[in-house]
């Protein structure tokens, strides 16, 4: 297949988003999925996406697509929006590579994003988090896993692929402990490691025959193959259900990996951190992300309530007993 599409396409992936944009394998197997959804519903059921060339891609269907994917596969506005984020991407490049087309990307780059709500973001309390730990066996490979795994994500507060990504030559565990971290975009950055959380590594790095220079993944799954996202995501769904019937505070929380995340920061802003320092130890560009953080922790808002004296009337209030007296007191001011 030979069409200007075919080209496109292999340009874009092969060429412009590795070489010219350096974006991460993460972000470029997104923009696949999306470009992927988007080639086989415009091809529909009985077609063939091999048959397509970039004139099929009316701003009408791109956006007979997103409705597709709202009502059909019930995604929410933010996946719509990252959906678009990645057509957007790819019609930029055509404008550019293609001039023939660039009336139809100008177009399609005309679609706007929906706007989205904000959900309250749930986080583990210290407590919760010790409930989730206790319910693991760790008389088992796979439960002191599951555990050395949990400490060192609401130690560092890292993105879960950050965490599954780990190699034995990652971490320094002799003082000064700490463990390096590769986020968004290929930056680093080095996290400090606690006691405990040292210890758990130094004992996982053991038992899997692991040298401290060893260049393989920390954490694998059941059939020794290095531990997905999605896994990690089931391993801390488990035990979080296994942790409700002791700890009833957990059944109202939505819980996944990113609100590990965001316990390490409340944790840390409990502890007196500044917010400069947990902006760093997350990894944020901007201290303004982390900010956030400071409506999200309701323990310091009651402590800061119970330090304000309650209000008291005044000894001077103005009595307004007819109009000729509110006018007065108006003046006054």
């Amino acid at each position: 297949m030979n069409t200007t599409l075919a080209r496109a396409l292999q340009d874009f992936f092969m060429a412009y988003l590795p070489g010219q944009r350096a974006l991460s394998p993460h972000t470029r197997q997104s923009y696949r999925d999306s470009l992927k959804l988007l080639l086989l519903h415009l091809a529909g059921p009985s077609g063939d996406p091999c048959g397509l060339e970039v004139a099929a891609f009316t701003p009408q269907r791109v956006l007979a697509f997103l409705d597709h994917l709202e009502t059909k596969r019930r995604n929410g506005a933010a996946t719509r929006n990252v959906r678009l984020s990645a057509i957007h991407s790819f019609f930029r490049f055509v404008g550019g590579r293609f001039p023939e087309h660039l009336a139809l990307a100008q177009r399609i780059l005309s679609i706007p994003f929906k706007r989205t709500g904000h959900r309250e973001i749930h986080y583990l309390d210290l407590a919760d988090f010790r409930a989730v730990l206790r319910v693991i066996d760790q008389s088992t490979e796979l439960g002191r896993r599951d555990v050395a795994l949990l400490t060192l994500l609401f130690n560092t507060g890292a993105r879960i692929s950050e965490i599954v990504g780990l190699l034995a030559c990652d971490f320094r565990l002799h003082s000064p402990r700490h463990v390096l971290l590769r986020g968004k975009g290929g930056k680093e950055r080095t996290c400090p490691l606690w006691s405990e959380t040292t210890r758990l590594v130094r004992e996982l790095l053991v038992e899997q025959q692991l040298a401290p220079t060893a260049t393989s993944g920390v954490f694998r799954n059941h059939r020794g193959h290095p531990l997905t996202r999605f896994g990690a995501r089931l391993i801390l769904k488990r035990h979080v259900a296994a942790a409700m019937t002791h700890t009833p505070s957990l059944r109202h929380k939505r819980i996944h990996p990113h609100s590990v995340r965001h316990s390490t920061a409340i944790h840390l802003l409990r502890a007196g951190v500044d917010l400069s320092t947990i902006a760093h130890w997350l990894g944020h560009v901007s201290v303004n992300t982390t900010n956030k953080y400071l409506t999200l922790d309701l323990k310091s808002k009651a402590d800061a309530l119970r330090r304000i004296k309650p209000l008291r009337s005044s000894k001077h209030a103005a009595v307004w007993r007819n109009d000729k007296n509110l006018i007065r007191w108006l003046e006054s001011l």
